[in-house]
C-alpha cells in the first residue's frame, strides 16, 4: 500500500487511462459489523464489472482487470483498516489506501479516476508540517487533521553533533556562524533567555545552536519550498526564539508545542499540533469565504459548473468551493469547450466536480471540499477566477 500525498494525486492522474475504475467504502474497524466489510467490498466489485459491462467490455476481460482488487480480499487485509478504503485500478496501475476518514460508497467508472473524496486529506486545507528539534534528535512530520506521518528530508542532520561535525568538515572550521537575518551583529538579541551575564563557553554554545538551527532550516527550507502550509516547531523552550531567528520558510507558526520532543510519540504530537494549526485552516476558509460572496456577480466569481469546468481547464481558477458529498454527472469536450450535463451517470460519464476540483489544486489553486449544505449560498459549486 502507498502512502496518500499530492504527488501520489499527481500519478494518479497522469496515469489515468481508460477505463479507470475507482472504489470508495467505509470500513467497520470493531464489532460484530466488521464482518459486513468484505462482502460490501465484493459488491462494489460486482456494480464495477456491470459498469465496465455498459462501457462495453466482455464480462470475462472486465472479472481479469479487475483481479487485483480481488486478491486483496484475504483475512490478513481485512484485519488491518483504518475508516475508509479507496481503490484505484486502470490497465496500466492498481493502487489502494487505507484512510483515516470514513467515505461515501461510491463506485465510479470512467476515462479517468474519481479523486475528490481524497482532497479533504490531500488538499492544503488541514495540511501542515512538524518539525521536533532537540540537539539530539531532529524528526520532521507532515500531518492533517486525521494523522501524523514521519517523513524523510535530504541532508537533515540527526543531531546537533552531527551537524556541526558535517559543517566544520566543509569549512574548514572557519566562521561557522552564518549572520542572521536583519544583520545584527549579535545574533542573541532576544527578549528573555539570553540576556545577561556570558561566559566564552556560554557565548560558543549558543552560536552553535544557532548555527545547527540555520542547518535545520535550510533542510526544511529545501523540502518545502514553496508550499503554504503552516510549519509547527515542538521543542524545549529555549530553541523557539533561536530557531525562529533561523527561519526562512514564510509560514512558520509561532506558538508550537513546548516540552522535550525526544520522548513524545507521534500520536501525541499530533494531539497537540491540531488545536495549533486548525484556527489558521478555519480563517482560510472564512475569507476565501467572504471574498467569493463579494466578487458574486461581477464576473469574477461564478456558480454556473459549465463556465467553471472551462475556467478549470485554461488555469483560470484561484480558489473554489465544491460539496465533497455530491456528484454531477457529464462529459466536457475541450475542442468545443462545452460541457454535457446529466441527471444519471452514462457510460464514460466523468464528476464535473471532480473534473473541476482537481485541474484546479493541480494548477495551483486552492480547493475547499466541504459538506453540500455548507456550500455559499446552497450553490452546488462556487469559484473565484484569476482573471
Amino acid at each position: 500500500m502507498t502512502l496518500l500525498s499530492v504527488d501520489e494525486l499527481k500519478i494518479l492522474v497522469e496515469n489515468s487511462q481508460s477505463p479507470c475504475v475507482s472504489l470508495y467504502m467505509p470500513m467497520q474497524k470493531a464489532g460484530p459489523e466488521i464482518r459486513q466489510n468484505p462482502i460490501r467490498f465484493k459488491n462494489l466489485i460486482r456494480e464495477a464489472e456491470e459498469r465496465l459491462d455498459a462501457m462495453g467490455i466482455r464480462r470475462t476481460e472486465a472479472i481479469d482487470f479487475l483481479q487485483p482488487a480481488k486478491e486483496l480480499d484475504t483475512t490478513d487485509f481485512w484485519e488491518h483498516q483504518d475508516h475508509g478504503l479507496a481503490v484505484f485500478i486502470s490497465p496500466q496501475m492498481f493502487r489502494y489506501y487505507r484512510l483515516p476518514m470514513e467515505f461515501q460508497e461510491l463506485v465510479v467508472v470512467s476515462d479517468c479516476f474519481h479523486l475528490k473524496p481524497l482532497l479533504h486529506l490531500i488538499n492544503s486545507d488541514g495540511h501542515f508540517y512538524l518539525l521536533a528539534l532537540s540537539q539530539k534528535d531532529v524528526r520532521f512530520f507532515e500531518g492533517t487533521r486525521y494523522s501524523l506521518n514521519e517523513v524523510e528530508v535530504e541532508n537533515m542532520p540527526q543531531s546537533m553533533d552531527e551537524a556541526l561535525m558535517e559543517d566544520d568538515f566543509q569549512k574548514g572550521v572557519q566562521h561557522r556562524i552564518a549572520t542572521p537575518r536583519g544583520g545584527t551583529a549579535n545574533p542573541f538579541q532576544q527578549p528573555g533567555d539570553f540576556h545577561g551575564q556570558g561566559s566564552p563557553d556560554r557565548d560558543k554554545r549558543q552560536a552553535d545552536i544557532l548555527q545547527f538551527c540555520h542547518i535545520v532550516d535550510k533542510a526544511v527550507h529545501e523540502k518545502i519550498r514553496g508550499q503554504n502550509a503552516p510549519l509547527v516547531l515542538a521543542g524545549v523552550e529555549y530553541l523557539f526564539p533561536i530557531y525562529q531567528e533561523a527561519n526562512t520558510y514564510p509560514h512558520f507558526v509561532e506558538s508550537g508545542i513546548t516540552g522535550n520532543p525526544e520522548v513524545m510519540k507521534p500520536e501525541e504530537l499530533h494531539q497537540q499540533a491540531w488545536p495549533i494549526v486548525e484556527p489558521l485552516f478555519h480563517e482560510n476558509q472564512q475569507s476565501a469565504m467572504a471574498l467569493y460572496q463579494q466578487l458574486a456577480g461581477t464576473g469574477t466569481a461564478s456558480s454556473d459548473i459549465k463556465e467553471i469546468v472551462s475556467a478549470t481547464y485554461f488555469q483560470r481558477v484561484d480558489s473554489m468551493f465544491v460539496p465533497v458529498d455530491m456528484q454531477i454527472w457529464g462529459k466536457f469536450d475541450p475542442d468545443t469547450m462545452t460541457v454535457d450535463l446529466h441527471s444519471e451517470p452514462e457510460p464514460d460519464d466523468d464528476d464535473m466536480l471532480d473534473f473541476a476540483a482537481i485541474h484546479t489544486l493541480l494548477n495551483g489553486g486552492k480547493v475547499y471540499t466541504v459538506d453540500s449544505e455548507k456550500m455559499p449560498n446552497g450553490a452546488p459549486v462556487a469559484a473565484i477566477f484569476r482573471y
